[in-house]
Parts: C-alpha cells; structure tokens; sequence
C-alpha cells in the first residue's frame, strides 16, 4: 500500500485533473448532450478502459524504465510541465472555450462509441503525462512492492475519475444550460481550471526525483 499522505495527495491531483478540459471532458459532454445520457456512459467505459491500459503499462514496468535513466526522466517531466502550462493557456487565453460549449456529434452505435472513448483517452497526452511522469513520485521503495504501489494509486485514480466524469454526464445539459444563461461562471471556471494546470506544471517541474 501506498503511504497514507502520497495516497492523499495523488488523489487530491488526480481530481483536480480530471477536472481540467481536455480531450476525454470535451467529447464526453458533447456525447452526452448530442446523443443522451446513455451513449455519454458507454463512451465513459471506453474512456476507463483506456486509464486501466496506461495503468497496467506503468505498473509492469514502463514508468521504472523510464525512471532508470535520468535523462530521460527529467525530458519527460519538463514536457509534461510545459505541456500542462500550454493546457493552461488554452483555459484562460482570450476567446478560450469551456468544455460545456457542445461539439456537434453524429449519432453512433454502442461499439463505436465505446471505441471512440478509448482512443479519446488512449491519445489524450494529459493521462500519458499523469502516469509517466506523475505517478512514480508518490511510490516509496518503503512503503512495500512497487507493483501493489502502482496498482492502489492508479485504481484511485480511475475511480476518480468515472464518479466525476459519470456525474458531468448525467448533469451535462443542466450545466451547460447554466452556463448559457450565467457566462460569467463560465469565465470563472476555465481561469480556476487553468491555475489547476498552471499549479500542477510548477509542481512537476520543481518536485525533486524520488
């Protein structure tokens, strides 16, 4: 098991970054608002399929890979800091969109839309940056098995992430609705999101390698 207080504050960023717009909120509001609260669903089982994918990747061994070689480690951890301070510029940049501003969608089967949240999360570079470079710093060789670790914080996180993303579904029209009538929450919402992303980058580029 992870430490109590590394198993807290993964938590704690792994909601603050499911929380953020990116690919994966994008097109399950869409989906949701465009197709119903159903197809919204599916396409989530996509999406989690997706998480388990990375977590079992970085359980078995990509992550300590990674990890062997310093170099590489630090490229990737100054990539994924940069990478989420660009995310945060697109959130708050004149003209930036929310995520409750609906995508036109045509209305698929269930197989493809499952398919569609897989490939969505499996190529959203904001889960590959949590796992590659987010994930290893909250595993202690103390704490017991690296793989127990890895599997507690990454089951954490998906589990995070299919409650909150399963609740933005489910009130996707009623927000958006929201938002339509009150563009001042909107505004509000993408600048708290972008000083998330903003506050995660600084933390990865400045947290020492464990």
């Amino acid at each position: 098991m992870p430490q109590s207080e590394n198993l807290l504050a993964f938590a704690i960023i792994a909601l603050g970054m499911v929380l953020t717009p990116g690919p994966n909120m994008v097109y399950l509001i869409s989906r949701a608002i465009c197709q119903g609260r159903t197809a919204g669903i599916i396409s989530l089982a996509g999406v989690a399929l997706g998480f388990v994918f990375y977590m079992l990747c970085a359980a078995f061994g990509i992550t300590a890979l990674v990890m062997a070689v310093p170099f590489a480690y630090d490229a990737i951890r100054f990539a994924g800091a940069i990478y989420l301070l660009w995310l945060a510029w697109q959130a708050v940049r004149p003209g930036g969109r929310s995520p409750f501003e609906v995508k036109d969608l045509a209305v698929d089967p269930p197989a493809k839309l499952f398919a569609m949240g897989f490939l969505t999360n499996l190529l959203n570079p904001k889960i590959a940056v949590m796992y590659l470079s987010l994930l290893p710093q909250f595993i202690s060789p103390d704490a017991g098995g690296i793989l127990g670790q890895a599997l507690v914080l990454g089951t954490t996180q998906i589990m995070i992430s299919i409650i909150v993303n399963l609740a933005i579904i489910v009130s996707a029209a009623s927000i958006a609705r929201f938002l339509v009538r009150r563009p001042s929450f909107a505004s509000i919402q993408r600048w708290v999101m972008g000083t998330v992303l903003a506050g995660l980058a600084v933390r990865m580029a400045t947290e020492a390698r464990r």
